[in-house]
């Protein structure tokens, strides 16, 4: 009957000590989907945000003389360009 007893409870113990290592597993797996979850979000935004750049491109030419404007710098042969430039940089430079 003791041994029968101490089985028992050999069994219990082993069967506890893989339940709490699978919850362990099943809090670290929450983790990662929780993290892959965020990471779709933050790729999705990115992606809408590409793709309305990109039907702004293709909708007309105010979208991309926009553009031009602003990354490349450019200008229109009917305008002028000021370029307004703070004294207390140029005093700065040697």
């Amino acid at each position: 009957m003791r041994v029968i007893l101490v089985v028992l409870l050999v069994l219990l113990i082993a069967a506890q000590v893989r339940l709490w290592g699978e919850l362990r597993d099943v809090r670290e797996l929450r983790a990662q989907l929780q993290e892959q979850i965020d990471d779709n979000a933050r790729l999705q935004a990115r992606n809408d945000a590409l793709a309305a750049e990109v039907d702004d491109l293709r909708g007309g030419l105010e979208a991309l003389e926009e553009r031009a404007r602003s990354e490349l710098g450019l200008i229109r042969e009917d305008e002028e360009f000021f370029l307004i430039v703070d004294p207390r940089v140029l005093e700065r430079q040697p």
